[in-house]
């Protein structure tokens, strides 16, 4: 029955990243457009966040969960490649949000299977990060919630989960506006476009909950695919859609990365 109960809170957590994804598109209820200099700036903040999440809180966790520092640099290489993988997949059949209002419910499943796996690494940094949840042992790095011992790790890494898919959020909502759609239904384009996080999660906390020995490699795991995942896709983003402006794009960059790494901060002294 505690292992239900953990499941559903760990789903409910991703669940709270994916959610987030539509809070990408408030700006336009506001505002037509999104100037490309804030774009960047989101875009470097997300980068900066989800380098030092996954340095400060889940390299370092595997660290101190391991016995030798080389436990963690197959999870590292694992992380990499399913990155890799889900690149290979989605260039097979590219999904641009246009084509969710266009699709029939065959299409829909076909994008929805795309999505799960880029979405895959996110979900599993969240359910890696929550191994310890319920495990007083770790009293000196948990919050209770809800009735919950949490790890502070967890509350950190599905906060930047969340802050990290704002952007994305954004860079799914532009393309609907184009095409005239409701601001209603681009957040809710943009959340499904993040549903998959939640599966991601839970099936990642299950793996590393029952088989606690691999824990290091499932923080590297975690850790390595949004690194990469970051310098592959997050910092290219950003630099594309600055192209235009002045420096590149790069000061704007820059600042976004500084401002998330200091977010990030205080996961060194959890």
């Amino acid at each position: 029955m505690a292992l239900l109960e953990n499941v559903l809170f760990v789903f409910f957590a991703g669940l709270v990243t994916a959610l987030a994804t539509g809070l990408g598109a408030i700006p336009f209820f506001l505002v037509d457009d999104v100037s490309d200099r804030w774009n960047v700036a989101l875009w470097g903040l997300a980068s900066g966040i989800m380098v030092s999440a996954s340095v400060f809180g889940l390299v370092f966790e595997g660290l101190s969960a391991a016995d030798s520092p080389l436990e963690i640099v197959p999870g590292l290489a694992a992380g990499v490649v399913l990155v890799v993988v889900a690149h290979e997949v989605i260039e097979g059949y590219e999904v641009h949000p246009n084509r969710y209002e266009e699709a029939d419910f065959r299409k829909l499943l076909l994008i929805l299977g795309v999505l799960t796996v880029h979405s895959f690494p996110e979900g599993v940094a969240v359910g890696v990060s929550f191994a310890d949840l319920g495990f007083d042992a770790v009293a000196g790095a948990t919050l209770g919630l809800f009735g919950f011992v949490v790890p502070l790790l967890a509350v950190f890494m599905t906060i930047a989960i969340s802050i990290h898919n704002v952007p994305e959020g954004v860079a799914i909502s532009i393309p609907l506006r184009t095409l005239g759609v409701s601001e209603w239904k681009m957040a809710w384009w943009a959340v499904f476009s993040s549903l998959p996080q939640p599966i991601g999660a839970v099936i990642a906390y299950l793996f590393v909950r029952v088989a606690r020995e691999f824990l290091p490699v499932g923080f590297g795991f975690a850790a390595g695919a949004m690194i990469y995942l970051v310098v592959t896709e997050f910092i290219p983003e950003a630099l594309d859609i600055g192209a235009g402006l002045p420096g590149g794009g790069r000061r704007e960059l820059v600042a976004g990365v500084a401002v998330g790494v200091l977010a990030m901060l205080p996961l060194l002294f959890v």
